[in-house]
This record gives C-alpha cells, sequence and structure tokens, in this order.
C-alpha cells in the first residue's frame, strides 16, 4: 500500500521547541480493504540524520566516538559509544554531512565513502530517516582525542580501535546505538570486499 490509502483529517502543531511534536487524526484502509476508525497520532519531527563509520583499511582500525547522550540518561550511562552522526542541513547533500560531521566529531578526513543503508530510526512515533555509510580515513591522521562543537555544546571523545575490540564492543553490547550496530555488522559482512576495494 501507499500514502493514498491514508486520509489525514486533522493536523496540527502540538509542540514547538528544538523539536518539534505535530498531532494528527487520521485513518488509513486496513488489510481486508476496510477503512479504520479515525485514530490519533502524534509525530516526532526532528529532521533527518546521516551516520558514519570511518574505517582505515590499512590498519584495520575503526574511529568510534563517545559522548553523552539525553536519550541514554535513563540507563546506567548515559555515555554512548557511537559513530559519528548528524543533522542534515537545508542545502546539504547527505555526503556533505559526512564530510562535515567527521571534521567536527571525530577530527578526521574522510577519503571514500560505500552507503550502507537508509533507515527510518524508530518510525511507530518519529519521521527521521538516517543515512548510514562507511567511509575510508586515516587513522594515523587524527589530530586529537577530544572534538565536538564548543557552540553546540559537544564534548566528544575520539577513539580509535582495532577491528577486534569494536567486534567485541559490539558483541557485549557496549555499543548499543542502533546506527553503529548496522554499521559494524555491515562491516562484517563486508570487510574483505572494503579492504580489496580500498587498500
Amino acid at each position: 500500500m501507499d500514502k493514498e490509502n491514508v486520509k489525514i483529517l486533522d493536523q496540527r502543531n502540538a509542540y514547538s521547541g528544538y523539536f518539534r511534536i505535530d498531532a494528527y487524526r487520521l485513518t488509513y484502509r486496513r488489510f481486508d480493504g476496510e477503512w479504520s476508525q479515525p485514530q490519533n497520532y502524534e509525530l516526532f519531527e526532528r529532521g533527518h540524520g546521516v551516520a558514519v563509520l570511518p574505517y582505515d583499511p590499512h590498519t584495520d582500525q575503526l574511529v568510534l566516538v563517545e559522548q553523552f547522550r539525553m536519550g541514554a540518561l535513563a540507563s546506567e550511562n548515559p555515555w554512548l559509544i557511537e559513530i559519528v552522526a548528524g543533522v542534515v542541513e537545508e542545502g546539504e547533500s547527505h555526503e556533505d554531512v559526512a564530510h562535515r560531521e567527521a571534521h567536527e566529531e571525530a577530527n578526521c578526513t574522510l577519503l571514500a565513502l560505500e552507503a550502507i543503508a537508509k533507515v527510518y530510526v524508530s518510525p511507530g512515533g518519529s519521521s527521521e530517516t538516517t543515512q548510514i555509510y562507511c567511509a575510508k580515513v586515516n587513522s594515523s591522521s587524527i589530530s586529537s582525542d577530544i572534538a565536538g562543537l564548543d557552540e553546540e555544546g559537544e564534548n566528544i571523545r575520539v577513539h580509535t580501535v582495532s577491528y577486534a575490540e569494536a567486534m567485541s564492543a559490539l558483541a557485549s553490547g557496549k555499543v548499543c546505538s542502533a546506527p553503529a550496530v548496522i554499521a559494524l555488522q555491515w562491516l562484517q559482512l563486508n570487510k574483505a570486499r572494503i579492504q580489496a576495494q580500498w587498500c
């Protein structure tokens, strides 16, 4: 089915701050062909994102970042080990964002990009999508282990780790952010091809 099978009866803004929440009342076509009863939904609007796994195929090292995450505050440790990520600003391509965020968050320059997947982050209540990439980097050129933009309140620790260390962190659950999990699992399946392509 497609959007033609949804009738929006009412739409209004319920909250506007750094993020936005819109309230909808709608009906949609059921799998039996009938229309559903009117339903109320709230949609979290925060734009779209890009996430990048920087990988050095020559040294078999990855660049991961660690930072405070408000969404993880309810867990034991709100400082998450993740991959580079950022929001797409108006007029930017996904590739533009990948390069900008790699520089801002990990002090690294991307030498090549390989698209992994474009995914819905939480489609039950958010329109956000994230385009995930693997990127070729020279891990020896990373200038500092602390990064981030002060004006955005960022304080990011940069970790250059071996492939084995990254996979151990993935297996233990230490890496638990969805884009990072997807990217690392993708690298498990594609490492030989990527090394042959980038070396």
